[in-house]
């Protein structure tokens, strides 16, 4: 293990318990501990040591945007670790997986995309308002394009 950083997380300083719900969005600094469910975004305030540990139980429906991650339960969503994630066997995601360092036990499930990120800031996932229609639209203008330079009549010159 020569030359490998060992991560040390920082202590723990808030805890969302077993059966405690929680509606709306969690921003922390240091560590969070959760048992419980939150219906809205994990989000750790700078500080590149922040962590969030999902415990079994515990189920996040919403974003989680956390330099480092150790899940065991669910995340229903995209998340975004700007330094390591570690997925115990139990850990559930459905969402895409953006990582600087991932450490994946047998049986965890990422049901989404993988994407591994050097760049300290995640990256944004806008729309630009068109949604899905302002993608087959971009797409069929550039077919269009194709095609008209197609039907453009070429000379050569020799």
């Amino acid at each position: 293990m020569l030359g490998k950083k060992k991560f040390k997380a920082p202590k723990i300083t808030t805890v969302i318990g077993t059966g405690t719900v929680i509606q709306g969005d969690v921003v922390f600094s240091g560590g969070l501990h959760v048992d419980g469910t939150i219906h809205g975004n994990v989000l750790a305030e700078e500080d590149e040591r922040a962590a969030l540990i999902l415990s079994e139980q515990g189920v996040i429906e919403g974003d989680v945007k956390v330099p480092n991650i150790i899940l065991n339960g669910t995340v229903a969503g995209d998340v975004f670790a700007s330094e390591r994630v570690e997925l115990i066997a139990n850990a559930r995601v459905s969402g895409t997986l953006y990582y600087k360092l991932l450490e994946m036990a047998m049986g965890a499930e990422i049901n989404g995309q993988l994407v591994f990120t050097e760049q300290a800031e995640s990256p944004r996932l806008g729309y630009d308002n068109k949604g899905m229609a302002g993608a087959a639209e971009a797409v069929n203008d550039g077919v269009l394009e194709i095609e008209e330079a197609a039907q453009k009549p070429t000379t050569t010159t020799e």
